[in-house]
């Protein structure tokens, strides 16, 4: 396997995917360009200003134009739906449940055209594109199967006074602001706000500003399931703005949020200052995701592990691989072949079958990887692959930048500890497996985090001492990615999340809902 190209395609081998997912590209890309309202209370609205959306694979094509809300928009947006509240959470929960149902129906039925969009909105490959919309439907599948078999989480209880008759429910809060990311713009927005209706709240939709016509076809697609207009509204413009309005109102119940660790805090400390009593809010924050590669461990595995995790959608994921941590007498063999891998990554347009990593998302990002590289050369760092933007030729009209491998970084160092988002991956040693684990936790972050290795006493110690919401081992489809609903709940520890409930998880839907103890005498 060593030195082997890695791409997407083996996991392909229908030739109908190819055909139906490029006939669906060239559909879109001839619908692109149009102007979009936002949605309240099932009103097309035109706000006073807009802004314009262009694809990361090549700065020639306009995705849309969008309205670009303001505050005053985006309270009466909330109002709107703290009012549509109290007839929605009274609709019977198995309505709800259908609705959500036949939302997932849809996003299968139109799984082409929404991943073709994904990879010109975003930069996916037709690969990552096709598995988000598929782990879309999945999440939404798996939430209503929770839902079902627990009754809507209504449960009698015992009493041992003669004539009481107790129950306890779980109700929903109100009315939700559901803000998601631009790197899972589908699985995200529709995760969060599906488990939100599900659960009889209300919900306004507010999509990452760099990919707002992804989470437009998620709101379509639930109002055309069934979802009513007083339940669900989509919002565009500026996301401070956004924020800054919403935090504000008694009439929001509650926030679900995917981003930046700094946009979640801040987020959370104005819930905390400009309200009266405390919302719940669902935050996912990302990650500093290590690796540990022992002595015992599968090289080939582990190889091909490390760079799918690390440089899968150009490390914009929030469980990449950005630390690996390797046994010393390995280092030497697992660095070359994980060197030579690396340079034989095909980096391009995502929008072509063999391209293993398309586009970063914008100008910011590829400033971001520059800066890490000048910055880790500075400290004594030295860069074992990549490091380079592309901007010439091909690559000329986009954000493209090569894959990178860092090593020899002074351990302590801010790029070991912060998130960058971008594929930055760096490579370090260890003596013992006590010291490798006690560097993989020295960071603020928890979400994800992998190890491979062929002995059992070395995984157990892993899997008690980690400070990660997710781990794997051995995992060669992605050294620390590749979560699914009911499968591997996704949620991160310490500075990563919230709420200690993983997205895809058995108790996700207990974020959106509260306890009622009811007692009946007489």
């Amino acid at each position: 396997m060593r030195g082997e190209k890695i791409t997407y395609t083996s996991a392909f081998a229908d030739e109908g995917v190819h055909i139906a997912y490029e006939n669906a590209l060239a559909r879109v890309e001839g619908g692109l360009g149009e102007v979009h309202p936002v949605w309240i209370d099932g009103k097309a609205i035109v706000a006073g200003d807009a802004f314009d959306v262009w694809s990361p694979i090549d700065r020639g094509i306009r995705i849309g134009r969008f309205q670009k809300g303001d505050a005053t928009l985006a309270q009466h947006a909330l109002k709107r739906l703290h009012r549509g509240f109290h007839g929605w959470q009274r609709t019977d929960w198995k309505e709800r449940l259908s609705a959500i149902e036949s939302s997932a129906d849809l996003f299968w039925r139109d799984r082409f055209e929404l991943s073709a969009l994904l990879t010109l909105e975003v930069g996916k490959t037709r690969t990552e594109a096709l598995a988000e919309v598929a782990e879309a439907v999945d999440m939404l599948r798996y939430y209503c199967r929770i839902y079902e078999r627990e009754e809507a989480f209504i449960r009698p209880l015992a009493s041992d006074m003669p004539g009481e008759v107790p129950i306890s429910l779980l109700r929903p809060y109100g009315a939700w602001a559901v803000i998601s990311p631009f790197n899972f713009p589908i699985a995200l927005m529709a995760g969060m706000a599906g488990a939100a209706l599900l659960t009889g709240n209300t919900v306004l939709l507010k999509p990452t500003s760099v990919a707002p016509l992804s989470g437009l076809k998620v709101y379509e697609s639930f109002v055309r399931a069934g979802i009513p207009p007083e339940a669900l509204s989509f919002f565009t413009g500026p996301g401070e703005a956004f924020g800054e309005a919403v935090v504000s109102m008694d009439e929001l119940a509650g926030i679900a949020f995917t981003g930046s660790r700094a946009a979640g805090m801040w987020l959370y400390r104005r819930i905390a200052e400009r309200l009266r009593h405390p919302r719940p809010i669902v935050l996912e924050m990302g990650s500093k995701n290590p690796c540990i590669v022992t002595a015992s461990a599968d090289m080939d595995a582990a190889m091909e592990g490390v760079v799918r995790g690390a440089f899968g959608f150009g490390g914009q994921k929030c469980s990449a691989t950005s630390r690996v941590y390797v046994q010393e007498e390995i280092a030497a063999e697992f660095l070359a072949g994980l060197v030579q891998m690396t340079n034989a990554l095909r980096v391009g347009d995502p929008r072509k079958r063999d391209t293993f990593m398309g586009p970063l998302i914008d100008q910011r990002a590829l400033a971001v990887l520059h800066n890490a590289v000048t910055e880790a050369e500075s400290a004594g760092g030295e860069i074992a692959a990549g490091g380079k933007v592309l901007a010439h030729g091909e690559f000329g009209n986009g954000y493209y930048a090569e894959p990178t491998v860092v090593i020899h970084l002074p351990r302590g160092h801010r790029l070991f500890r912060e998130e960058l988002f971008v594929p930055f991956l760096i490579v370090d040693t260890f003596e013992t497996i006590e010291e490798a684990v006690k560097e993989a936790n020295d960071t603020d972050y928890g979400l994800t985090a992998g190890i491979f290795s062929r002995k059992e006493a070395e995984l157990e110690y892993f899997f008690r001492e980690i400070e990660f919401g997710v781990c794997y081992s051995n995992r060669r489809g992605g050294a620390t990615t590749g979560a699914w609903p009911g499968a591997q709940p996704f949620g991160g520890w310490k500075g990563s999340g919230s709420t200690g409930k993983g997205v895809g998880g058995p108790y996700y839907l207990y974020s959106f809902v509260r306890e009622q103890s009811q007692t009946r005498c007489g």
